[in-house]
């Protein structure tokens, strides 16, 4: 099923034996577009700390309930790495974090599947050499906060027009499928979706999604329908 982020967040978290928080953010890989981590906020149970559940420890959503299952038990979140939720998420934290799960990290199974464009990690003198461009070395400078993202400007070829309004996600696969975009009152107010194919790059300092499209593709784009070159 297909869902935006933004009516996902809220959403209730129930680990196998007792509820652990709700659904506050959702991190993904700008290069395949796959949901990287589920953000929860634990609320009182664990003084307010978030904590990152991966995408496979995840099962079936409950739509009633507004609710998903976590296969994971209480003991098993609440022992998991501490990590600051807003600051960037580095390499040495994922792996510490897989590591507390006994899982192989999703940059060595989708390698062997073949994705080629996963990037390994980094060894340390490497993660120490990189130009860091005002970012700690170490982090993964391809996982992007759809809460962060929402509101960033959309940069067509020849100009601004629209403002991203959520990530449509597969909730089976965990892929980011479509890019929700509200083109603004002075074009009728109507949301529009694009594909991430058409995303050439996303600037943090300018809060800017750039695509490979123009205004008028945008403009002659109906209400909830995908945009496409002319």
């Amino acid at each position: 099923m297909i869902h935006n982020t933004k009516e996902l967040c809220g959403h209730k978290l129930s680990a196998t034996d007792g509820d652990i928080g709700r659904v506050k953010d959702f991190y993904f890989d700008d290069q395949s577009w796959a949901v990287r981590y589920v953000v929860a906020d634990t609320g009182t149970w664990l003084s307010g700390r978030e904590v990152l559940l991966a995408p496979r420890c995840f099962g079936p959503l409950n739509p009633t309930e507004q609710q998903f299952s976590v296969k994971l038990t209480r003991k098993q979140i609440e022992d998991s790495p501490a990590i600051d939720t807003h600051l960037p998420v580095s390499r040495q934290i994922e792996l510490e974090y897989y590591r507390h799960y006994g899982w192989n990290g999703y940059w060595e199974t989708e390698a062997f599947r073949g994705m080629a464009n996963v990037a390994p990690p980094l060894p340390p003198e490497a993660a120490e050499s990189r130009p860091h461009h005002g970012h700690n070395q170490r982090e993964d400078l391809h996982l992007r906060s759809v809460n962060a993202l929402t509101g960033y400007a959309i940069e067509a070829k020849d100009g601004t027009l629209g403002t991203v309004n959520g990530f449509l996600v597969d909730t089976q696969s965990w892929l980011v499928r479509q890019i929700a975009v509200e083109t603004g009152h002075w074009y009728s107010g109507k949301e529009i979706l694009i594909l991430p194919s058409e995303v050439t790059r996303i600037s943090f300092d300018e809060s800017k999604v750039f695509v490979n499209l123009t205004k008028a593709d945008l403009e002659h784009t109906k209400e909830h329908q995908v945009a496409k070159a002319t």
